[in-house]
């Protein structure tokens, strides 16, 4: 029975280049997964999703988020995806491009999300991703961080802590740290 279903992928392939067409690229489950995924994405209005890579490379994407409330508004945000062929057994390893003054994001872009780590399951997807780094800026948190002076100014000093943000989104300096311009 395997050898039909063998012979048959083949006669597929086969048939696939003599159209003239490239070869047949076999997708793992989790591009096909991730295909999926995509095709089935329903973005806040404030999120935009792009493929520098190009659209062969779905396993590289962007996501640019930008703030509509709270102490991010106004900012524009990227967060790079690379998704694994293990995807969704596996969660997208997710880093911020843009440096940002957060609780939850150092300075180096790692994201602490807890579904990207120990609550990741299987049955999430790249659009829970994106809302939960969408709710990470309207609700920073200060009790689970990766910045732990922003995580210690927002739980102390709130008033500080959205001039701080501010600052930093301004393209200012921060406790000696530069921020580039994120407006």
């Amino acid at each position: 029975m395997i050898n039909l279903f063998k012979i048959k992928g083949q006669r597929k392939e086969e048939a696939a280049n003599s159209n003239g067409g490239p070869p047949v690229k076999k997708q793992s489950p989790g591009e096909l997964r991730l295909h999926k995924d995509i095709a089935e994405l329903n973005l806040p209005k404030t999120t935009k999703i792009s493929f520098p890579n190009g659209k062969d490379d779905l396993m590289n994407f962007e996501a640019t988020l930008r703030p509509d409330e709270g102490y991010y508004l106004g900012g524009a945000f990227t967060f790079t995806f690379q998704v694994s062929a293990s995807y969704p057994h596996e969660a997208p390893k997710v880093k911020c491009k843009t440096k940002v003054y957060h609780p939850n994001i150092d300075l180096e872009g790692n994201v602490c999300l807890n579904i990207l780590r120990e609550d990741w399951k299987p049955v999430l997807n790249i659009n829970t991703i994106i809302y939960g780094l969408n709710l990470l800026f309207s609700q920073p948190n200060d009790e689970d961080p990766l910045n732990h002076e922003a995580a210690a100014v927002l739980r102390d000093n709130p008033t500080k802590f959205q001039r701080n943000v501010q600052m930093a989104m301004s393209g200012g300096y921060v406790d000696n740290t530069h921020f580039p311009r994120c407006k």
